[in-house]
């Protein structure tokens, strides 16, 4: 029995060459698969949709525009929007590392939507046969504004659908973890040394109010990425292009998507930079610092529980330790450190890559796509595992309302009354001696003990707002 061949010969503007057999990519992909075996990073599922949903739009308004007869347009629609829904992921197989613009990635998409279509017209599959992928799939367009349309498409579905509700899921919780400590008075720090009294909740209204901040900002870059490259093709100059198709294909999408898209007016910047991106890179790297002073803080209060701080029980989640047994670790709130690490680190190859706009075209389009759906998709995770995991089951211990009697800076009430100088002789006694502050007072001041508790209260130095008024 003959065996068939693994591949099938595919012919591009460069020659033969070997393709899978049964792949729906054709020439060009297999080109950039030789070209670029680097890292194992391929173009995010994200990217891949976004891109199935532009392409789906620009046959619709190509069918519409007279650009593209009904009967190759219709299986253009329809395999497009396969794409989309994710049925072709693995016939995208071009790292992130190859070209600049982005080219061999849309070439993918072209080849493997005109493949599709071939094949629903009952033609073979790869062949080029009634459908190119250049001349029809890729009617009116150019990577140079396909590719970061889509860039921006994705990222603004990403943060709607994915991060920003992640977000809100651990704000609501760091609120409700805010009334639930609310009662409980600990000694505030500055400088990692004592400070004066604080609500337990207070600390986690502050940690709210960093989620919510991030979330404002996300939502402002959401409206920053709507206007799009999508009709400048290939330096920016709308050639080749149909001058309503831009506007055609983004209102479809924003009625299918609700997503403020528009073409830009700014075509030439829109093209050669990534500055949007960038900002919204800014914006991923703040959430990041936001969320590494949380876990940090979160952990830190939670240390011990014989000799750290103590102040947090942590849900126990998994033994710490192969060798020291009971030993329980902050696992959540590492994992979320190193989430925001990474990010830092993502927003860092973005801003080098934005400085690579030579002239009329940035040339790293796919390294900034990936590191910020990858930011996205990390800090979306790991935001809903901390507030699930960790901020959920988190309680207060005794220490930390036990040490607040111990606290060398109630002297700070006391300075009013007394003086800076004299309240500062009293906080150095005090720490030199281990007595507290309330001793002394009745000892080297003229207060009566009702003034020292007066003063000394700390119910008083906190507030008297509740969570709920915040």
């Amino acid at each position: 029995m003959t065996r068939e061949p693994a591949v099938r010969l595919e012919r591009d503007s460069m020659g033969e060459v070997e393709v899978p057999r049964e792949a729906y990519y054709g020439a060009q992909t297999a080109r950039a698969v030789e070209n670029f075996p680097i890292g194992h990073d391929r173009m995010p599922p994200e990217f891949v949709h976004a891109l199935g949903l532009l392409k789906q739009a620009a046959a619709e308004v190509n069918i519409e525009l007279g650009q593209l007869d009904e009967r190759r347009g219709r299986v253009i629609v329809e395999a497009a929007a396969e794409v989309a829904s994710g049925r072709f992921d693995g016939e995208f197989p071009v790292g992130i590392y190859q070209t600049g613009s982005g080219t061999s990635t849309n070439m993918n998409a072209n080849e493997v939507i005109a493949a599709r279509a071939n094949e629903l017209l009952g033609g073979e599959r790869g062949a080029k046969g009634e459908v190119h992928p250049n001349d029809h799939v890729n009617k009116g367009q150019s990577s140079n504004d396909m590719i970061p349309t889509t860039m921006h498409l994705s990222a603004m579905i990403a943060l709607r659908d994915g991060l920003i509700p992640a977000l809100h899921e651990l704000e609501t919780e760091l609120r409700k973890k805010a009334c639930e400590l609310w009662p409980v008075i600990k000694t505030g720090r500055t400088h990692l040394q004592d400070a004066t009294p604080i609500r337990l909740g207070q600390e986690f209204l502050g940690y709210a109010d960093q989620i919510r901040l991030a979330c404002a900002g996300l939502r402002t870059q959401i409206e920053l990425l709507g206007d799009v490259a999508l009709g400048g093709t290939a330096v920016g100059t709308g050639l080749n292009a149909h001058p309503d198709f831009a506007r055609l294909v983004l209102e479809r999408l924003h009625e299918r998507l609700s997503l403020p898209l528009r073409e830009t007016p700014y075509h030439f910047m829109a093209q050669s930079t990534v500055d949007p991106l960038v900002l919204t890179s800014g914006v991923l790297k703040a959430l990041a610092v936001s969320l590494l002073k949380i876990a940090n803080d979160i952990r830190w209060m939670g240390s011990g529980p014989r000799a750290g701080i103590g102040e947090l029980k942590l849900p126990d989640l998994q033994p710490g330790s192969s060798i020291m047994p009971g030993k329980v670790n902050p696992v959540m709130a590492e994992s979320l450190a190193m989430v925001a690490a990474q990010v830092i680190g993502h927003d860092a190859a973005v801003t080098v890559a934005g400085q690579s706009g030579n002239f009329e075209l940035n040339v790293m389009l796919p390294l900034v796509s990936f590191d910020i759906l990858d930011s996205i998709d990390i800090l979306a995770a790991a935001a809903r595992c901390f507030a699930r995991r960790t901020v959920a089951g988190l309680e207060a211990t005794r220490r930390g309302p036990e040490m607040v009697e111990q606290g060398l800076m109630l002297v700070t009430a006391l300075a009013p009354v007394i003086g800076y100088d004299r309240a500062a002789e009293l906080a150095k006694e005090a720490s030199a001696s281990g007595r507290t502050v309330r001793d002394l007072a009745r000892e080297r001041t003229d207060l009566s003990d009702e003034e020292i508790s007066r003063l000394l209260d700390p119910e008083k130095m906190v507030g008297q707002s509740s969570a709920t008024q915040h």
